[in-house]
């Protein structure tokens, strides 16, 4: 879609916001946006939470109370399909208090047409159904379930539309998430990412630099530039422009503090990129590196397109090109065939890389996926493997984390300490969690903290400076 169509579109969205706000006027209405899944979920629920402020609703303060109910939904493991079917047999309740509440539902699960129908036939009192393609057009779904007092089912197979230039209620003032691509041309033999976001299409460069600027001057000091596979960044682009590159004129944009980025592929991290991020300290010492198995027979299985060994290779360029970088990873327990022998590579590539962190999952099946028709594991040996990885990733980042005591790092402030209301919890670049006494500092602060006290996987620390 041309720059120029998607200004229309935008416009055209606006519009109905516009004819939205007419109805609600004076009315006092509410809203919720219940977030599943990933980082661009969390970005997407932003977009609609944006919208619905435009259109005149308030914030509610719980899901009951909301006029306007809306759930974003993952598809990538099976845990979230049972916590949305949960929450919306419980909206049941909800329509019968309150006969004008709209309850929508969107996201990666709405791509799929056995969710879809299974909540035409069982929840027939959700009002709005659309999925991950058309999330920009929210407000004029809306719009038409108001305006006909119809269910409004919009589902979209593919789209090369990106309309980002829409409102936006961030959940932090201080740091935003920016799209820079959507889609996947990977095809994981697991994942279903691919089938529900489609393919690979990369926003235009100037534009994703002027979001930058524009949150730069509302008060982010840090942005994370969003892609299933940021790596892959410029396919399809007039002009050729690396990841790399654009995440060079991402770290120069005046005001911004910290760029960081998710998520990276291992088949196709550059040395281009090892080198920007080397070079620029505005750059987050931190990549997000997933590894899903050690073992080169599941690898290949898994249709990961790199080896174990290559693997390895990579992770000590990043280190040995950026000595205080973390790497975090994740790690799939119990894919289809997995062995013991399995197993043990990858607890040797978690000793060997020495993670400081892993998001680590018992394989879920997902339906239409290629190793959904694949021989599924027995699930007492499928836990048992995923508690010898997770003891061994816990132990190894552990480890890893004491590296940093004594040290004195820039933090940026997030929020009070949950824990402690006279302290305060942040980041390092190395995404490190820090928490210290307040004293004059406040929320979006960049300061100078020590980290005192290491505590296994986070720190304890004091302030001696502003950054």
């Amino acid at each position: 879609m041309t720059g120029t169509n998607n200004e229309k579109e935008s416009a055209r969205q606006r519009d109905y916001m516009d004819r939205v706000r007419v109805l609600t006027e004076g009315r006092g209405l509410k809203y919720m946006v219940v977030t599943f899944g990933c980082q661009m979920n969390e970005k997407d629920s932003e977009k609609i939470a944006g919208s619905l402020q435009k259109m005149g609703y308030e914030k509610a303060s719980s899901e009951e109370e909301a006029d306007v109910l809306v759930y974003n939904t993952c598809t990538v493991r099976e845990n979230a399909d049972k916590r949305l079917y949960g929450r919306l047999g419980v909206c049941k309740s909800y329509k019968e208090k309150k006969k004008e509440m709209i309850i929508a539902v969107c996201g990666c699960m709405m791509q799929e047409e056995h969710v879809v129908e299974r909540i035409r036939g069982s929840y027939a009192y959700v009002d709005i159904i659309f999925g991950t393609h058309n999330i920009f057009r929210f407000a004029e779904l809306l719009f038409n379930r108001l305006d006909s007092g119809s269910q409004i089912i919009d589902i979209w197979k593919e789209t090369d539309e990106i309309v980002e230039d829409l409102p936006s209620a961030r959940k932090y003032s201080f740091k935003s998430g920016i799209n820079i691509m959507y889609g996947c041309d990977n095809f994981c033999s697991y994942c279903i990412v691919p089938y529900v976001r489609g393919r690979e299409r990369s926003r235009d460069p100037v534009e994703i630099i002027r979001e930058i600027e524009r949150a730069a001057a509302d008060g982010v000091v840090e942005v994370m530039l969003l892609g299933q596979n940021v790596n892959s960044y410029g396919k399809g682009l007039d002009t050729r422009v690396s990841f790399a590159m654009l995440l060079k004129e991402a770290a120069s944009v005046p005001g911004i503090r910290r760029v960081r980025f998710m998520t990276s592929h291992p088949k196709d991290l550059s040395d281009e990129l090892i080198d920007v991020i080397a070079e620029n300290e505005i750059i987050a010492r931190h990549i997000h590196l997933p590894l899903q198995s050690g073992s080169d027979r599941i690898l290949k299985e898994m249709n990961r397109h790199y080896s174990k060994e290559s693997y390895i290779g990579l992770a000590d360029r990043i280190r040995k090109e950026i000595p205080d970088v973390s790497i975090t990873t994740d790690i799939i327990a119990g894919f289809p065939g997995e062995t013991e022998r399995d197993v043990e590579d990858t607890l040797d590539v978690i000793e060997r890389v020495r993670f400081d962190g892993a998001f680590t999952f018992e394989y879920s099946r997902r339906s239409g996926t290629p190793a959904a028709d694949m021989e599924q594991l027995d699930k007492v040996f499928v836990q048992k493997s995923f508690d010898r990885v997770l003891k061994t990733v816990q132990r190894v980042s552990r480890e890893q984390a004491s590296r940093f005591k004594g040290r004195t790092m820039e933090v940026l402030v997030e929020g009070e300490d949950e824990k402690d209301p006279a302290r305060y919890t942040g980041r390092i670049s190395q995404n490190l969690v820090v928490h210290f006494p307040k004293e004059t500092a406040k929320v979006g602060d960049m300061l100078q903290v020590t980290l005192d006290e290491c505590m296994g996987f986070y720190y304890n620390g004091k302030i001696i400076g502003h950054g």
